[in-house]
């Protein structure tokens, strides 16, 4: 039976893996992002949700079989849209650091892949109208506040940096107007994901009901948004590697050095196993919320923003602002705990109604 507060808790779970997913590439050292992209996608990507995939779902490729084609082929180009923004994700990160890049870019993802798979089934309304959904959309509503809040937050930490630079401290690598556009690519693209896993639902359902799949039925199509990613990074980034001539770093043991190489690997590894992790977790979760599904992904990505947050600060993102950015960034925080709470009651209280508890 669903229960949408274990399903909150495992959303938070997937949050924590997928808001500490780069933080690894800090201890790499003498590979470009070339080459530690193309190793961390290949496992976050393929190797993990393929390995997975096949241990957690009975009789995987027969899933595949009894789904329909159209669902395989639209779910994975999904997927491949998706890994465009996966990469201008990494990019904007460079350039405005782990905090205002999380908000934005899942800001946007939040709504739009939120609302997009509503109207897709014609279902906004209804809902809206369903025992607690008006709790769940209040709730929801109140996450966008907090996202928002983190934004200015972000901003005021921009301007922060900036003064601190100019009052002579080492200098500070923020390039706003580049990391904003690549953020605002990565924030629609994402929600394309979230699209993708819609999509590709009906494969998830026939894992649970034909094959015994439980709680993870999710990772079966999960494999077909992934899939489509892992295409489009493992081509572009190939491509880029041989015109940079920084592919062969991957193998170089006397360039890199065998310590560094194994400890890159095994950075990449590690990344590629928390991005991966996250969407474990999500699929889990989404099981659990019942009837309420439609709310996994903006808590999810909520969740998301609040632990990347918190992730800066234990990165000392934040060491250099003023009390007012860190009071406003503490707000935010708290505006994002209490939406969770809210969306978890609403999904409760739904499920409570429905079964008459």
């Amino acid at each position: 039976m669903a229960n949408p507060l274990i399903g909150t808790l495992i959303h938070a779970i997937g949050g924590v893996a997928a808001s500490t997913c780069y933080v690894p590439f800090q201890k790499v050292k003498k590979w470009s992002w070339d080459s530690y992209w193309i190793v961390q996608a290949s496992f976050a990507w393929f190797i993990f949700p393929f390995l997975i995939g096949f241990l957690t779902v009975p009789n995987l490729m027969s899933v595949f079989t009894d789904a329909s084609s159209e669902v395989l082929i639209n779910a994975t180009l999904l997927g491949a849209v998706y890994g465009f923004g996966g990469m201008c994700f990494g990019f904007a990160i460079k350039h405005i650091g782990y905090s205002l890049t999380y908000t934005i870019s899942i800001g946007i993802s939040a709504i739009l892949g939120t609302i997009v798979p509503l109207l897709m089934h014609g279902e906004l309304l209804q809902k809206f109208n369903a025992p607690g959904g008006y709790v769940i959309f209040f709730g929801m509503g109140l996450a966008l506040v907090g996202i928002i809040i983190c934004g200015v937050a972000g901003y005021r930490k921009e301007k922060d940096l900036k003064n601190n630079n100019i009052n002579g401290d080492e200098p500070l690598t923020f390039n706003m107007k580049k990391g904003l556009t690549l953020t605002l690519i990565a924030g629609v693209l994402s929600a394309v994901f979230g699209i993708s896993l819609e999509v590709g639902a009906p494969v998830a359902e026939i894992a649970g009901r034909t094959y015994g799949a439980g709680n993870f039925e999710g990772n079966a199509n999960l494999i077909l948004s992934t899939g489509g990613a892992f295409i489009t990074n493992f081509i572009w980034f190939t491509v880029v590697g041989i015109k940079n001539n920084t592919l062969k770093e991957i193998v170089d043991v006397k360039g890199v050095g065998k310590k560094s190489l194994v400890l890159n690997f095994g950075m990449s590894i590690l990344s590629g196993a928390l991005w991966y992790g996250q969407f474990f977790f999500y699929g889990i979760g989404h099981v659990q919320m019942g009837a309420y599904k439609f709310a996994s992904w903006v808590l999810h990505m909520s969740m998301l923003i609040f632990f990347s947050y918190i992730v800066g600060i234990v990165m000392k993102e934040w060491k250099q602002v003023t009390k007012r950015t860190y009071f406003t960034l503490v707000l935010a925080l708290i505006v994002l705990v209490v939406s969770f709470i809210i969306m978890a009651y609403g999904s409760k209280l739904g499920t409570d109604i429905a079964t008459g508890h």
